[in-house]
């Protein structure tokens, strides 16, 4: 019997998989997501929502210049040619593949990642490069970057700063300086985590200038929008053209664009919640170190945890106890240790709680 067949790269590539069903009436301390929800604003605008425009096609009017105005207040200038915008950074991720990756180009990234990466390369049928973070507090393995953009000049380099799982935080001027000097890469930054102690570029870029930049930045971290979808892709005019011609034109749906642009208008309630966690990190951390419980920390609003029982164990008994964490043992360099992100205070109270009642833990 014959049957339609897909091509060989999509037929060898190992997709991303992550949970995605029964995670609602848990702790959700598993995929570093706001804790709490969004503003009371974007709840309002949501409820506000006529019902007839449910059965129109979105429109987008509002979203880009209320970016525009968001960073304005953080001292950051662009224009509406330099934004892409996107279901969720995911959907920025394939449709940047799509756009630039051929068949035996170079990926390079580092690893251990974000795992979209690389399904996104395979099924374009690229050659990964990935180099290891180094050391116990995995730093950014920059001299073998600097010679692997030399000797193979990738396409593509992928950099997730703060990166995630790792935390590893890499200075912006160094990015852009190996972006100058490897102008046939174009060099995206995964800067989801770069409000949990991260260092943007968009302060530092001229796109104008410095075409081979893409940042990628989103309301899901943050303002509370995972659910909701709704990511940004910001560099080169011509750079966002290429990427937005291989996406849909209605990928975003009308609540994603409402909520952001209520999001976006209150960024004191993002500032709040960031500063609450960042709290909660040091409070957990000092917990941490005060039991002897190997950790690491540095971006991101998450941490990584050694237990002397197995991962498994504690990512079990924490279920039980109704709280989500993401074991972390398949990840490379990473063997038998969970990652945990950082809610509220009184959220990090209760994980500590259950945490210490595995007398195995240190």
């Amino acid at each position: 019997m014959t049957w339609p067949k897909p091509r060989d790269e999509v037929l060898a590539m190992d997709p991303y998989k992550a949970p995605l069903e029964g995670r609602r009436n848990f702790l959700r301390l598993d995929f570093n997501e706001n804790t709490i929800g969004p503003s009371p604003k974007v709840i309002e605008a949501l409820n506000k929502v006529p019902q007839n425009h449910i059965a129109v096609y979105p429109e987008y009017a509002g979203i880009k210049e209320a970016l525009i105005e968001n960073l304005q207040y953080k001292g950051i200038h662009i224009n509406q040619f330099q934004i892409g915008l996107f279901n969720g950074v995911d959907a920025a991720i394939h449709a940047i593949f799509h756009a630039y990756g051929s068949k035996d180009d170079y990926l390079l990234t580092t690893e251990p990642t974000f795992g979209y990466y690389s399904p996104c390369a395979d099924m374009q049928g690229m050659k990964i490069l990935a180099v290891p973070y180094q050391g116990k507090n995995f730093e950014f393995p920059l001299q073998e970057v600097k010679i692997t953009l030399s000797e193979k000049k990738p396409k593509l380099f992928f950099i997730c700063n703060p990166n995630n799982p790792t935390g590893t935080k890499l200075a912006a001027q160094v990015i852009l300086d190996l972006a100058h000097e490897s102008p046939e890469t174009l060099f995206v930054v995964d800067e989801l985590y770069e409000a949990f102690g991260g260092d943007s570029l968009l302060p530092i870029s001229n796109f104008n200038s410095t075409k081979n930049i893409l940042v990628l930045q989103s309301l899901s971290k943050t303002a509370g929008l995972a659910g909701l979808r709704i990511g940004f892709a910001i560099g080169n005019n011509n750079v966002i053209n290429f990427i937005t011609r291989v996406t849909g034109p209605y990928d975003i749906n009308s609540y994603a664009s409402t909520a952001a642009i209520a999001a976006l208008s209150d960024q004191q309630y993002i500032d709040s919640y960031v500063n609450e966690v960042l709290l909660a990190k040091n409070w957990l951390q000092n917990k941490l170190i005060k039991y002897n419980i190997k950790h690491h920390n540095s971006g991101g609003n998450y941490l990584l945890i050694w237990p002397k029982c197995s991962s498994e164990e504690i990512e079990n008994n924490l279920r039980g106890e109704g709280i989500l964490i993401r074991n972390m043992s398949k990840k490379p360099l990473l063997d038998n240790s969970f990652r945990v992100s950082i809610g509220t205070r009184e959220q990090m109270q209760r994980f500590w709680k259950a945490l210490i009642k595995n007398k195995n833990i240190n």
